[in-house]
């Protein structure tokens, strides 16, 4: 079965299943599936948002989960206040491979979504009515597939991510002298490439594409962006667990910071912070070599 057989099969039992349901008034599709920029494939998630009237027997009772297929796992997200009414997500990994995200809807709820002058951005980014038994989309404004486009930064919004970029850089020295491995990872892979890098090469990538392309989530896609260059500069600051490959992937990291966030600065007509730069610098250089005598 390809991949567009295989998910209109889940679509088709997934409507087949709501409409045997006489507490789903309504059922709607959202995420990547009904984007049409988006990139999809075998693995995408099937984001459902199920409107119902019965809240607390979704809630207290997960046998429904069950009416797709074998649940293999679920993540329970906690029950969340949206619009001022009660809502909950169940992450749900079937023994198919299907993985189905519903999240729970009270009937007022969408009521209320659609007498905004605006959707909120996760179905401004899409969603496709799947079932509606009482016509409560009706009136649900059309998507314009713009939403999690990053915006324009500010001067300051630019100089910000500079400077707290090097701050978490003091943090991967100091966990590479102290040899705890965790938390230099988390500070090195995830702080400073996760929400500082990435966020500048979003930037850049933006600048490219007239502020139009949607990243993907964590950096998914960013392959397809960047050059092949870039692309082999980041992949060398992916290293394992040892003290002198983790300081070269540091400064490597840097380097490429660097370089990008200096491109950024002159499209934008900004400054690059040379001074905060060379004295980042010297501090790290001058921890390293204290660190080499022990």
């Amino acid at each position: 079965m390809d991949d567009f057989e295989q998910n209109q099969n889940v679509i088709d039992r997934l409507v087949q299943w709501a409409e045997s349901k006489a507490d789903i008034r309504a059922m709607l599709l959202t995420n990547s599936r009904t984007d049409p920029y988006a990139t999809v494939d075998a693995f995408s998630d099937y984001d459902v948002i199920l409107v119902i009237t019965d809240f607390r027997q979704y809630l207290e009772n997960e046998d429904w989960l069950e009416d797709f297929n074998r649940v293999l796992t679920v993540y329970r997200d906690p029950v969340r206040l949206n619009y001022g009414l009660e809502t909950f997500t169940r992450v749900t990994q079937y023994d198919n491979g299907t993985k189905i995200d519903y999240t729970i809807w009270p009937v007022d709820l969408l009521r209320r979504v659609t007498e905004e002058p605006e959707l909120p951005a996760y179905l401004d980014a899409g969603y496709t009515v799947l079932a509606d038994k009482d016509n409560l989309t009706g009136q649900l404004k059309p998507p314009t597939f713009k939403a999690y486009i990053p915006a324009i930064p500010k001067k300051k919004e630019y100089q910000t991510l500079v400077e707290e970029f090097f701050l978490m850089t003091f943090y991967v020295a100091k966990h590479i002298c102290r040899d705890d491995l965790m938390p230099l990872k988390y500070c090195l892979d995830y702080v400073i490439k996760q929400e500082k890098l990435l966020r500048m090469l979003e930037w850049r990538i933006e600048l490219d594409h007239n502020w139009s392309v949607k990243p993907g989530a964590y950096g998914k896609g960013l392959k397809q962006y960047i050059s092949p260059e870039i692309w082999s500069d980041l992949e060398s600051t992916y290293v394992g667990a040892g003290k002198e490959e983790n300081w070269k992937a540091l400064f490597k990291t840097i380097t490429l910071f660097r370089k990008i966030a200096v491109e950024v600065a002159g499209q934008l007509d900004f400054s690059y912070p040379y001074s905060l730069d060379e004295r980042a610098m010297q501090y790290l250089n001058q921890v390293r070599k204290l660190a080499d005598r022990h």
